[in-house]
């Protein structure tokens, strides 16, 4: 227990973890899925190829979108990206760094199950099977069919049960050559995608580090601002609520006196700390007001803003400020005359 508990508040440090946490467990969860997925191939000239291909891909298609959606950053890049330019500017940069990590994490899922589908071969023998070269592997002169009665016997090659084609082409032998291109395609899928990311791995730091580490600073620092200000407001809500509240017990118990109905009346403790966590913003127009100013104008990114300019000139006397001299030091001299 100690080692699944160490391993969750690993993946609750950060963003990050916590991504690959979760691209980790779809990953496992699209091999269970394929191994509890339950394979039947129509058999049939005109649905084998749809039904193979469908298997093959429309899953790790429906894994990526799921991998983006269980992404939380995908609302924020989104958000980020439709926001006004307001009072701080949108970095591109930041912006694409947050799509491609979200991108390479959805990935991951899909390229399992390419991987085990490719592997376990059943999908490519049920979409190929109408392509195998019988002049190569069986008796194309045996039997006097037409082209599309051998397209129909081949078509059951997958289903061993209904197959009526030996004399053709011996089902064990069909089977095994599909099987072999299918292996082949897998390791040569999981191969590619290794040595991509064994590439991305090793050359981004060689040409575009310091781009790199600027946009995923900020690409965190978007990150945390939204939970802060998230915060913020969760708190802000609170105290708004418990100022309600209070205010409507007092206004009831006033009611109550009035009516010559003598309550014990006690000022809540932390009556005046509820009221100070408000920030002076105590109804609903202000506080729309203000959520709808950090949507439009975000504040910018610089804690000591400079002097403002106004025109070509600075502020003020038209020259540029002066930093503040050190203060002078006095000294008191004594002579005394003997």
């Amino acid at each position: 227990m100690d080692k699944f508990r160490m391993i969750f508040q690993f993946f609750q440090s950060n963003q990050e973890s916590f991504m690959n946490g979760i691209c980790g467990i779809m990953a496992l969860a699209s091999t269970q899925m394929y191994s509890a997925f339950d394979f039947n191939c129509p058999c049939l000239p005109h649905y084998n190829l749809a039904y193979g291909l469908g298997i093959l891909l429309v899953p790790p298609f429906i894994l990526f979108l799921l991998g983006f959606v269980l992404n939380n950053n995908i609302s924020m890049l989104a958000e980020e990206w439709r926001r006004p330019q307001g009072q701080r500017g949108k970095d591109p940069a930041v912006l694409r760094y947050m799509f491609c990590s979200m991108a390479q994490r959805a990935m991951i899922a899909p390229a399992v199950w390419v991987s085990v589908t490719l592997l376990d071969g059943k999908c490519i023998t049920c979409a190929f099977c109408t392509s195998v070269p019988v002049e190569t592997l069986g008796n194309a002169s045996h039997p006097r069919l037409s082209q599309g009665e051998i397209q129909r016997v081949l078509a059951r090659i997958p289903c061993k049960e209904i197959y009526n084609g030996q004399q053709l082409i011996a089902n064990e032998v069909a089977v095994r050559y599909l099987r072999c291109i299918s292996q082949a395609l897998g390791w040569c899928f999981v191969l590619l995608m290794t040595t991509l990311a064994f590439l991305v791995r090793l050359l981004r730091p060689c040409f575009s580090q310091a781009a790199f580490l600027k946009s995923r600073y900020w690409s965190h620092y978007i990150d945390i601002e939204r939970k802060l200000f998230d915060e913020t407001c969760a708190e802000h809500a609170r105290s708004f609520a418990k100022v309600c509240i209070q205010q409507f017990f007092e206004g009831m118990s006033t009611d109550l006196v009035s009516a010559r109905c003598h309550l014990p009346r006690k000022a809540p403790a932390d009556a005046e700390e509820a009221a100070e966590k408000l920030l002076g913003i105590t109804d609903q127009g202000t506080m729309n007001m203000a959520l709808k100013s950090w949507h439009r104008c975000k504040p910018p990114l610089n804690l000591h803003p400079p002097a403002l300019l106004t025109g070509n000139a600075w502020a003020g006397e038209g020259q540029p400020p002066t930093h503040p001299s050190a203060p002078r030091r006095e000294t008191a001299a004594y002579y005394s005359w003997v």
